[in-house]
């Protein structure tokens, strides 16, 4: 599979696990106080549309199906969230906020230069062309899936499944993953597996950073992608959960333009009932250079309240 439908399959399993799990378990054996709402509901958000319709059991669908309304931006199984060649970008759900964070990022100068301007690459509204296979795409592609993947593993994982050329935007194929469970109706280019891989990368990080994924749960992770993953997915995932919680390593790969959003994907991927959780988010945020609004502004849109604010 490409590793846009493996981030699709990721971030809905991490999110349904360590978030919603978690707020479901508090409730079900009674804690007073409701600690997971009172301390990480924010006021709306992706997470706080999640936990105000469905934590409580008989509030209304799947906790699935509603993980894919939100993540998706749409009605479960309504289909491709691809806008055509003049879409501005990806409208609703976490693949909206990656590509308005995108956007916001280009327009503020970041990104520019380099592999044509990767940031252009990623947002909608015109054609996403790859930079080739060679030379600074390979650099590339060997930085963002990490040192470990980097050479001729990155260029076939970037590569699987891919095209040159499209007219998406990252979030419009991000939607599309999780609403259909699969592979994204317009197949992604290397750079936007890449970056796939990338936000891959940040949210197994974040989701380690607890302590808490142990061998079971990693079994219980790769048993959930199913059995489309070929041997270097497998190995790329493995890499991923054995390698050490390192917030400052991540964002060294992390291109300028992209620390935003890989903020809000390392974000949703812990529930923040843990100190660990709550330093490792401050320690990313410092090497990300994300000063104090920027990341109020990411916690609003995500619907979590920040506990070191």
């Amino acid at each position: 599979m490409s590793l846009m439908k493996t981030l699709g399959r990721v971030a809905a399993g991490v999110i349904l696990a360590k978030g919603i799990g978690a707020a479901m378990q508090q409730r079900q054996q009674g804690k007073p106080g409701d600690q997971i709402s009172s301390r990480n509901r924010g006021s709306g958000g992706l997470l706080g549309e999640l936990f105000g319709n469905n934590t409580t059991p008989g509030a209304g669908g799947n906790l699935n199906d509603m993980l894919g309304q939100v993540l998706g931006g749409g009605r479960a199984g309504s289909g491709s969230r691809y806008g055509g060649p003049h879409s501005p970008g990806a409208s609703g759900g976490l693949g909206g906020l990656l590509d308005s964070l995108t956007s916001k990022a280009r327009t503020g100068g970041s990104g520019s230069g380099g592999l044509g301007d990767l940031l252009g690459q990623l947002s909608g509204g015109s054609k996403t062309r790859s930079a080739g296979a060679g030379g600074g795409l390979g650099d590339l592609l060997g930085g963002l899936l990490g040192g470990a993947a980097a050479g001729g593993v990155a260029g076939r994982l970037a590569t699987k499944d891919s095209q040159p050329t499209n007219d998406a935007s990252f979030g419009e194929l991000f939607n599309d993953a999780v609403v259909t469970k699969g592979e994204p109706e317009i197949a992604p280019t290397p750079e936007q597996n890449a970056v796939a891989g990338l936000m891959l990368r940040a949210m197994i990080q974040a989701a380690k950073s607890d302590g808490s994924i142990d061998e079971t749960e990693k079994q219980r992770l790769l048993g959930k992608l199913g059995d489309d993953l070929d041997d270097d997915e497998r190995q790329f995932i493995r890499d991923q959960m054995a390698a050490p919680v390192d917030p400052e390593a991540l964002a060294r790969d992390v291109p300028a333009g992209l620390e935003s959003q890989v903020y809000l994907m390392s974000l949703l991927a812990i529930d923040l009932d843990h100190e660990d959780e709550v330093r490792y988010l401050g320690r990313l945020a410092q090497a990300l250079k994300l000063d104090r609004s920027a990341v109020e502004e990411i916690h609003s849109q995500a619907g979590v309240i920040n506990p070191s604010a």
